[in-house]
């Protein structure tokens, strides 16, 4: 057998190898019932975590219990980085995104730089249940929702007014335009992207018959470019829904996550036998290695943001990590709702 051959098939067993423990990995944790209801969700879900196993308690389905959750964050004006009251954009325009995820049908739906509606994972299920496809956006996801009744209305507080009139005040290089640069460019205007306000609500939770659903809403990065879309509304990168392995969801530099497919890695690395916890701290690294542009370093070459990750695999453990210390988790255990430290690679 010539060397080149040889290799090839070395190559094709160790291929074949770690398939089967995949497949070993999937299927033991699909055959595990999970122990008890559980929801967890980013460090404002805590009223979230709370109503979806409230709802999960009267026979509802994940799917509805996580996103009647996140409503409560979406209708709250003092929260603004989700729903109403949620910092606009930088034309002073709030432009919100969502996505939903259902494991038992592996079915999805999702929306984009929505303006004028107050509940955009409302309109993500609508999306998910009433068309054939996965993700509107804009003007036509503006369009579905008033078809199914939802009523525009203006989104944006006084507060949030305020805090978008400050930032103009000191605008200067403090935005998204960037002159043109290489890799390699530490001092490109000023990077404060996630300097700025920045924040998401994801939930995630199963329900009493063992399925796993998944929401993330958001109104995105603070006096972000109009049509600015993060990682919420893309499926496998701000949520991803395996029911058969477990449920995923980030908040933090969506960038970061959408350049790494991150939720659905987490997924997967639960399904290759990794603890959530483990899963979540992967995909930090993951993007922590991936991370080249100068621009978007500390001096000491680590990220100068931070991401978080939420998961909870079929058999009812749970986990969260974020590249730095600092954001919590809520989780409700099936017993009671709690705000907890998530697990990080550094300190801060």
């Amino acid at each position: 057998m010539s060397d080149s051959r040889r290799e090839f098939m070395q190559i094709a067993s160790s291929a074949g190898a770690l398939a089967a423990t995949s497949m070993l990995s999937h299927q033991a944790i699909a055959q595990q019932r999970p122990s008890k209801i559980v929801a967890i969700s980013s460090g404002n879900g805590v009223p979230a975590v709370t109503k979806a196993v409230e709802l999960i308690r009267t026979g509802a389905d994940a799917i509805d219990a996580v996103i009647a959750g996140v409503n409560i964050v979406e209708d709250d004006p003092n929260d603004t980085s989700v729903g109403y009251g949620g910092l606009p954009n930088e034309d002073g325009v709030v432009e919100l995104d969502a996505a939903v995820m259902h494991g038992p049908t592996h079915r999805a739906g999702s929306v984009a730089s929505l303006r004028n509606i107050k509940n955009p994972s409302k309109v993500a299920k609508l999306v998910m249940d009433r068309s054939d496809h996965v993700l509107l956006v804009g003007n036509g996801a503006l369009r579905f929702a008033k078809a199914h009744g939802f009523a525009e209305e203006n989104l944006l507080t006084q507060r949030a007014r305020e805090e978008w009139l400050r930032w103009k005040e000191r605008l200067s290089t403090k935005d998204d335009w960037l002159p043109a640069h290489s890799p390699d460019d530490a001092d490109v205007g000023v990077f404060a992207p996630y300097h700025r306000h920045t924040g998401t609500i994801h939930c995630s939770a199963i329900d009493s018959k063992g399925g796993l659903s998944c929401v993330t809403t958001t109104s995105g990065l603070a006096f972000k470019i109009p049509g600015r879309v993060g990682d919420s509304p893309i499926i496998g990168a701000g949520l991803y829904c395996d029911n058969e392995i477990g449920s995923a969801g980030s908040t933090g530099r969506g960038e970061a996550n959408l350049l790494n497919c991150s939720s659905m890695f987490i997924v997967e690395q639960m399904g290759m036998g990794k603890t959530p916890e483990q899963a979540c701290l992967a995909a930090c690294e993951r993007i922590v290695k991936h991370t080249k542009m100068r621009r978007l370093k500390k001096p000491d070459g680590k990220p100068d943001f931070n991401v978080s990750f939420y998961a909870i695999r079929k058999d009812g453990e749970f986990g969260s990590a974020s590249i730095f210390s600092g954001p919590k988790f809520a989780i409700h255990d099936g017993n009671q709702a709690m705000l907890l430290d998530g697990k990080h690679l550094y300190k801060t």
